[in-house]
This record gives structure tokens, sequence and C-alpha cells, in this order.
């Protein structure tokens, strides 16, 4: 089951300067979370306990937040994803809270972002198919009693997916 407002308290911020090295680190992970140390430790030019080293300071430091596995969706039969928005009828802290707590609940939701302007919240929705989006919508969001008004964007094709910026060496 997703969880919204997950962040995790930084445990230690001793990190007071991300160097090239770190970079080149950071990086390698984005392109690839299960390389070796040993490969890891190569590409930067490091030997493997400072390249060790330095990763578990970056872990430490709450930079490095979790290691994640993105799954193909078409290959699980989920074929449709929506960006969903919400204006709640009272967005008061209580009542956002309320909504976060409610749809935590649904699997279906992989993002949920607070906004600022028109809508409330963005949500990214994905479902098998065109009937089960309509389902969702009907059945289970509308149904949130926080929810005063929904409106939905179907996704085509998503050309770029990062999970975070790739990082300069300056």
């Amino acid at each position: 089951m997703p969880t919204f407002i997950n962040r995790p308290q930084k445990k230690d911020k001793d990190i007071s300067v991300v160097d090239s090295t770190d970079v080149k680190i950071l990086n390698a992970l984005q392109a690839n979370a299960r390389i070796s140390n040993a490969e890891l430790a190569e590409l930067v030019n490091l030997s493997q306990t400072p390249c060790l080293r330095r990763l578990r300071k970056l872990e430490k430091s709450g930079l490095i937040q979790h290691y994640t596995t993105c799954l193909d969706h078409s290959m699980l039969g989920i074929n449709v994803s929506a960006f969903v928005f919400i204006k709640l009828n009272k967005n008061t802290s209580a009542k956002a809270a309320e909504f976060e707590a409610a749809i935590n609940q649904f699997p279906e939701i992989l993002e949920c972002c607070v906004l600022a302007g028109v809508h409330d919240y963005a949500l990214r929705i994905v479902t098998k198919n065109l009937q089960t989006f309509e389902s969702f919508l009907k059945d289970k969001l509308a149904n949130v009693e926080q929810v005063e008004n929904i409106e939905s964007t179907i996704i085509l094709n998503q050309t770029i997916a990062r999970h975070s910026p790739q990082l300069s060496q300056n």
C-alpha cells in the first residue's frame, strides 16, 4: 500500500558539501541502484572501502532516501495512466489530513502532490483499462468526503521518467 507524507527525517546532517566523487556515486546509483560496490568503486575511481564509506555517509545523511524497483506496467496489465486534479470542499489542515488518509488506501494512486493554485492536489493514477479508471473515479475517489471537484487527464505516452535530476559536477 502506498504511503503519502513519508518523507524521512534527516538522520545526520554531516553532509555539508557534496563533491564531484559523491556526484558520480549518486549519478551511478540513479542509473543502476543494484550496482555492486566493486563496480561502483571502479566507476568513480576509488578503492572499495572509501567508496562504501562515502555511500554509507550519503545514506546516513538522508540524501539517499531509499532504493526502489521500477516495473513495466504494461507487462502487469496496467494500461491506463492519468493525472487527476482534486479540489477539496474546504482546504484546511484537518480536511487535507483526512483526505490524505482516505486516499492512502487506494493502490491505484502512485503519487500525491499538494498544489498551490486552482487545484489542491494532483494524483498520478494507474489502472488496467478505461473501465477500471472510470470505476476508480466514481466508486472510490468521488466518495471521499473531502472531495469537491475532480478533473482528470489521460496520459497517452510517457517520454521521460526520472525520479531525481541528473547531477552536474560543478
